[in-house]
Order: C-alpha cells, then sequence, then structure tokens
C-alpha cells in the first residue's frame, strides 16, 4: 500500500517560521500541523536551513 505524503502549503509554512522562531520543538509543530516530524525536518533539508531560527517561509515558498 502507497504512502500518502502531505506537502505543506504556505500558511503551513508561515506557522512553520512562527513556530520555530518562539522556540517550539519540532515534534509539537509537525503535531500541530498534522505532519509527521520528518516533513519538518525534509523541508529544512530541502530550503537548505541548517540554522531553523533562520527557516524563511516566503523563501521556501519561492524556492518550489
Amino acid at each position: 500500500m502507497a504512502r500518502k505524503y502531505k506537502r505543506l502549503t504556505y500558511e503551513n509554512r508561515k506557522t512553520l517560521q512562527k513556530m520555530i522562531r518562539d522556540g517550539e520543538k519540532v515534534d509539537l509543530i509537525a503535531f500541530t500541523l498534522g505532519v509527521h516530524r520528518d516533513t519538518i525536518y525534509k523541508e529544512f533539508q530541502r530550503c537548505g536551513v541548517t540554522d531553523y531560527s533562520k527557516y524563511d517561509a516566503d523563501e521556501a515558498q519561492q524556492s518550489l
């Protein structure tokens, strides 16, 4: 059975940006967005972010 992957929307990315800058943990962010925590880590990796506090939703959205 194939897995169903959920992509982050722009609103999800804005929420991610706010929560990560507020110091929230990835597990809580993933729970809030309704995705697996690996989705969050893959988003950071896709954007080339090593310092999570510098994640920018607008840049992430444009790089699609």
